[in-house]
């Protein structure tokens, strides 16, 4: 697995709010070490046993602290996201959709620049499966096997990492990217942390049209990658200059069309699959 695990020491930013709560609730009976939480104004609460504090540099003077999630809205999401940068957080998962994308271009320079790892925006989190969960998704889905999924979808992730669970495959650990036109870890960013995990055999690499994120993962899967990575592309029957769904999915004159991602997928040797069904035939013919 990479990035988590059941060690993994937890602050949630946004604790307090409706979404916070509840996600918070999700992840504490998924097993996740939850350890403060984060609302300004309501330092010295506690929400389901866990202390809130006023701000993030409160909270890590009182806890150790591996990893932030963020359930902030919109227009306060980056500003959180770098609060947690620089109090030192090395891995800060921003689940908020809608964050404006000038804010998100200044947040993620600067987040990579004091070192940190910024998962998001507009994403479902991590999950290492059966260890630890920092996000949203249904956790009951993922079974611990063998596989490393990296999305820039959340449905299709859940989907994904149930057909793995039911075939025995199972999964490591799965990583929404987001579907916003900037976000803080790409695939590229990803690939090489599954290419050195020793317990993943195998990556599924879930894409959508937009971007050139495919293409660029495509390139280093060709040059570096090891293992066996079986890919699906989200989105491939949109009209040009329409976006579908996330953001990020919106085809621009010749970038991040379907075929030039198929294209970049086939010359590095990836296998597509057309169905979640097929993911699986595909892992299993590659796992040999």
């Amino acid at each position: 697995m990479i990035l988590v695990n059941r060690e993994t020491r937890v602050l949630v930013q946004g604790i307090t709010g409706r979404e916070g709560q509840f996600h918070t609730k999700q992840m504490l009976s998924y097993g996740t070490k939850i350890v403060a939480g984060v609302t300004p104004g309501k330092g010295g609460m506690e929400v389901l046993g866990v202390p809130v504090y006023d701000t993030v540099k409160e909270a890590v003077a009182h806890h150790e602290v591996d990893a932030s999630i963020i359930f902030v809205p919109a227009p306060a999401a980056a500003d959180a996201a770098l609060e947690a940068a620089h109090a030192g957080i090395p891995l800060i998962v921003l689940i908020t959709e809608g964050i404006p994308t000038l804010d998100m271009v200044r947040a993620v320079e600067e987040i990579k620049a004091l070192g940190s790892r910024l998962i998001g925006g507009n994403c479902p989190g991590i999950i290492s499966a059966e260890e630890t969960k920092i996000g949203i998704m249904p956790g009951h889905v993922f079974k611990r096997g063998r596989v490393g999924i990296i999305s820039r979808s959340g449905t299709l992730t859940y989907e994904a990492a149930a057909a793995l669970s039911q075939a025995g495959l199972g999964t490591t650990t799965t990583v929404g990217i987001g579907g916003d036109p900037v976000i803080g870890t790409t695939f590229k960013d990803l690939l090489p942390l599954f290419n050195e995990d020793p317990e993943t055999e195998a990556v599924v690499l879930i894409g959508e049209i937009g971007g050139s994120d495919e293409e660029e993962a495509a390139a280093w899967v060709k040059d570096h990658m090891k293992k066996p990575v079986v890919g699906f592309i989200g989105g491939r029957s949109a009209p040009k200059g329409k976006r579908m769904g996330h953001a990020g999915a919106i085809i621009m004159g010749n970038v991040g069309t379907p075929e030039s991602k198929l294209r970049a997928f086939a010359e590095a040797g990836i296998p597509v699959a057309d169905t979640i069904d097929e993911i699986v035939e595909l892992v299993k013919k590659a796992l040999g």
